[in-house]
């Protein structure tokens, strides 16, 4: 018997719940009408920013040691340390004055991928500010590809300077009658086809894209912030339901404790 007055006590425990909803739906609308607006609102304020990046390949030359993976002519981390320590700052200001602004309104970061040797230069900012985007990462590229060109074209002078001397000696060593001349001109041989393979494995550094835009929105979606929005606002709708429901019980009580006091 009591099991059953238990169980008849949650089925009118329900009911009562349903009632209250229906009872206060208005309530329940506004409340979700509020946040979703609220939501839709801050969607169509914020302004969608994207990433927009650009890549640079360092120089390239022969690995140096036989067992070395490694041609970068220069790092990439000392590519970024220079235009970090010495192209940023010229770079910025130049853009400042033929945009005829104060301040950047975006950051630029410079990083190298894990394992590579490319430098990756990365800004945050809306579709309206790109052309400032590409105009900024353009004089850091250049900036950075006049240096690389003036250490490709010294150690291609270098190698020819080597070349010629390796040359010149062979053709020394040709004419000489001495017991070690056999040996010189292999050593010289095998000097002068090093030194042409260096030649041929050097390779200029090329910027590979500049300011290229992401697919994505950065940061959270519209779409996820709206589904996000409806969500909450039948939690919050219920929930100040109940706390209405509540709040009017509680001074229905008071008002009945008043009456019979006086």
């Amino acid at each position: 018997m009591t099991e059953q007055r238990l169980s008849h006590d949650d089925e009118i425990s329900l009911v009562d719940l349903a009632v209250i909803l229906v009872r206060r739906w208005k309530a329940m609308a506004i409340i979700f009408a509020v946040v979703v607006l609220a939501a839709l609102v801050y969607v169509l304020s914020t302004t969608p920013t994207y990433n927009y990046v650009s890549i640079y390949e360092v120089a390239e030359q022969a690995a140096v040691g036989e067992e070395s993976s490694d041609r970068a002519l220069e790092s990439a981390n000392t590519v970024i340390a220079k235009a970090q320590s010495l192209y940023m700052a010229p770079s910025t200001r130049e853009l400042l004055e033929q945009a005829g602004i104060e301040s950047l309104p975006f950051s630029v970061e410079i990083a190298t991928p894990k394992d590579t040797q490319l430098v990756k230069i990365t800004s945050q900012a809306s579709e309206d500010e790109a052309p400032l985007v590409e105009e900024m990462h353009s004089l850091l590229l250049t900036r950075i590809e006049s240096n690389q060109q003036e250490l490709v074209d010294r150690q291609r002078a270098s190698l020819k300077d080597r070349l010629e001397s390796l040359q010149a000696s062979l053709a020394t060593a040709e004419q000489s009658t001495s017991s070690g001349g056999s040996d010189l001109l292999t050593s010289y041989t095998d000097q002068i086809e090093v030194t042409k393979d260096r030649l041929d494995f050097l390779k200029n550094g090329r910027v590979a894209q500049t300011a290229v835009q992401s697919l994505d929105e950065v940061g959270t979606s519209r779409v996820l912030i709206m589904a996000l929005a409806l969500i909450l606002g039948v939690m919050l709708s219920v929930m100040g339901v109940f706390l209405l429901q509540f709040a009017s019980l509680v001074c229905m009580r008071l008002k009945e404790n008043h009456e019979k006091n006086n």
